[in-house]
Parts: C-alpha cells; sequence; structure tokens
C-alpha cells in the first residue's frame, strides 16, 4: 500500500510530500548521472536517500493509519452483526434474533454478561453496565428506568442484574453505526504547521 502511495499523482493530495517526493526524484536522477560521467559525488547521494526515506517512511506511516482505521471499523461492524438479542414478545414469550434485525420500539430482555444490542432506554428493572467500550471510561455506570440515567447504547455489556430496554433506533441510526462511519471516513487533520508549509511551498 505505501508503495503504491509514490505515485506522483496520488502525493499531489499532499503538496509538502509531493514536493519532498519531486525533490527525491531530482537529486536521484542528478547523482545517477554524474555516476555515469565518472563523477562520485557522495552529498548528492546522501541527500536523495534521506528524501527518499522521508517519502517512504511518512507513506508507510500513513498506510498503517489507515489500517488501523479500517480495521477497527470492520472488528465494529462485526461485533454489531455477531450480537443477539433476546426479543420479548406481546405474550410474553422470548425470542433470540440478530441485532440487526432490531427495529425502534421493540422490547428487548438484557441480562448480566450480555451485550446491549441497540441503542434504547430501561424500560424495566436497574443494572451496573461497562461503557469502556464506547466511552473509554472503565468505570461501570448505573443505569435504571425513568430520570436522565435510563440510556443505554449498544455495544457496552452489562454486568449484573437484568433490565428491560425499548431499542430507539432502526438499523443503521445507532450509535456504533455513527462510529463505524467516523472510522472509516476520518482524515487526520493537518496541523497549522503542515498548512503553512503547503502554502508556503505551493507559493514558491
Amino acid at each position: 500500500m505505501s508503495v503504491l502511495r509514490l505515485d506522483p499523482r496520488v502525493q499531489l493530495r499532499n503538496p509538502v510530500m509531493f514536493v519532498v517526493e519531486t525533490g527525491a526524484i531530482l537529486v536521484t536522477l542528478f547523482f545517477i548521472t554524474h555516476l555515469f560521467t565518472g563523477q562520485l559525488l557522495s552529498f548528492p547521494g546522501q541527500i536523495a536517500i534521506w528524501l527518499w526515506f522521508t517519502v517512504i517512511f511518512a507513506n508507510f506511516a500513513e498506510a498503517m493509519a489507515e489500517g488501523r482505521g479500517k480495521a477497527q471499523a470492520e472488528s465494529l461492524r462485526r461485533a454489531k452483526t455477531d450480537t443477539e438479542a433476546k426479543l420479548l414478545g406481546k405474550d410474553g414469550s422470548i425470542t433470540t434474533v440478530k441485532a440487526t434485525e432490531l427495529r425502534k420500539g421493540d422490547i428487548i430482555l438484557v441480562s448480566a454478561g450480555d451485550i446491549i444490542p441497540a441503542d434504547g432506554t430501561v424500560e424495566e428493572g436497574v443494572a451496573s453496565i461497562d461503557e469502556s467500550a464506547i466511552t473509554g471510561e472503565s468505570a461501570p455506570v448505573i443505569r435504571e428506568s425513568g430520570g436522565d440515567r435510563s440510556g443505554v447504547t449498544g455495544g457496552t455489556r452489562v454486568l449484573s442484574d437484568s433490565i428491560r430496554i425499548r431499542v430507539s433506533v432502526n438499523p443503521g441510526e445507532s450509535f456504533m453505526d455513527h462510529m463505524v462511519d467516523l472510522v472509516e471516513s476520518a482524515e487526520r487533520q493537518k496541523t497549522p504547521n503542515e498548512i503553512a508549509l503547503a502554502i508556503l511551498i505551493l507559493g514558491l
């Protein structure tokens, strides 16, 4: 992947690296030309090596970052697809379905150890929930019916007790779905120094 990024047409998206790669090509050609004429110039050779190292390393790091982002998005999507839900029928029966089959308004039962399959609100019960997968906070939180602590997020885990949840979103509208979309479409924001350098180089 990082090798394919060496295409100058790809580098045009990043003016700084495009100029660095162009410089590397020109210095390399200059060095090779003098080799054929019998002149050994070590300085241009060293410059060419450093420029190519900079280009290759920068593209490798960017490719690695994109790869991690795609892997994270795939992991989130797979976790949602593999999650099962206990759907409560109007007659009180419980049916096991895929999380992707849930619809807004469905009532589900979630017990200790289960992954909450969809965003919703607690209709009945109190439970301790691990939301670290979403918030990064290791301390569990209490969710209960009524009040401002009734909202639950799909992908979090119930640590104790059982709760009944009313699903509040349809497939594709959950917090987890939005996370996947953000990860897939995320691009690293340029720092002010990078922007200033790009403008300077373009001006030159």
